[in-house]
């Protein structure tokens, strides 16, 4: 079977999965955004939270400041956790040509689903693009193809960009995820959609993304995945439990029913068989499976009592 007979497959079962979430979520729960900004005068509100890692800011920055699209038009919001530094707070100074503002809350650290929805609350273009610190756009066209989508099609509430590995010398080496996934590594939303959605859970500590992508699908949202649009982002790699399980545990004690945890419980260990044929990539998959079943576990277990994953 040829590489592109496989993606086609891979692309069938997802739109499987997606038209089985509609069918399951009869009544979707809301986020928890608490308040937005009005509309202004900026056609894209480019968002992110971080922590340190400043190299990596720099160097997306730098992807944005380098855009052929006008710039005047764009807003960065810059959250950083854990009460930010003053490296983060001198660095969104430095970008002379591009609107930068910077946040640093005082309070749920670590919970990304607050830390997006603080990001949200502060933005004001039509169009949020969610970029984490350590993606990589190459193409210069990159925002002014993003906005003549949506300007193309006002009923089209997501674009999803093309996710490819970086970090790696060999092609396909990493590129074992699905490259449309919902990520805030790199999607776009219209900022009314995201509104009528609530926004994220705030509890959430990761894939937020995931659990608002949930809500986005049940919705019926029209949505696109472009080839067009690319960005490069470094593949999974599972050093430690820590991450899956915080994910794990999220989903446990989020809002929806017991029927539907159960089958997310089963979606997030579904590569736990890999551990059966133990190449590179099976092992990343399967212990992210394993420590999200771990976390999902312990999120039952002690329902009502915070965890922190450190």
């Amino acid at each position: 079977m040829t590489m592109t007979a496989h993606q086609d497959c891979w692309l069938m079962a997802i739109n499987m999965r997606e038209r089985i979430l509609k069918a399951l979520l009869s009544n979707v729960p809301g986020g928890d955004l608490w308040e937005w900004q009005e509309f202004s005068s900026y056609k894209i509100s480019c968002l992110f939270v971080f922590f340190k890692r400043i190299d990596l800011m720099t160097n997306i920055l730098h992807c944005l400041a380098s855009q052929e699209f006008n710039l005047d038009l764009l807003e960065v919001i810059m959250v950083e956790d854990r009460g930010g530094t003053e490296e983060g707070k001198k660095l969104a100074q430095e970008f002379k040509n591009l609107n930068v503002a910077y946040f640093a809350p005082h309070k749920n650290w670590g919970k990304m689903g607050y830390m997006r929805n603080y990001s949200l609350s502060k933005a004001r273009g039509e169009i949020v693009l969610f970029l984490d610190d350590d993606t990589t756009i190459l193409d210069k066209l990159f925002l002014k193809k993003l906005d003549a989508l949506f300007e193309n099609d006002r009923q089209l509430m997501a674009v999803v960009p093309k996710g490819n590995a970086s970090y790696t010398l060999l092609k396909n080496r990493y590129g074992y995820h699905d490259p449309y996934f919902f990520s805030n590594r790199c999607v776009a939303y219209r900022r009314e959609c995201l509104i009528r959605l609530k926004g994220f859970d705030n509890t959430f500590v990761g894939q937020e993304d995931v659990e608002l992508a949930i809500r986005f699908l049940a919705n019926g949202y029209k949505f696109l995945k472009s080839r067009d649009l690319e960005y490069y982002h470094p593949p999974l790699v599972v050093e430690k439990l820590n991450k899956p399980k915080a994910v794990g545990f999220s989903f446990a004690r989020s809002k929806y029913s017991p029927l539907f945890k159960s089958l997310l419980a089963l979606n997030g260990s579904r590569w736990l068989p890999l551990f059966a044929i133990p190449t590179q990539q099976n092992i990343e998959k399967a212990r992210f499976a394993f420590g999200f079943l771990l976390g999902f576990l312990e999120g039952l277990r002690r329902r009502g009592k915070e965890v922190v994953y450190v």
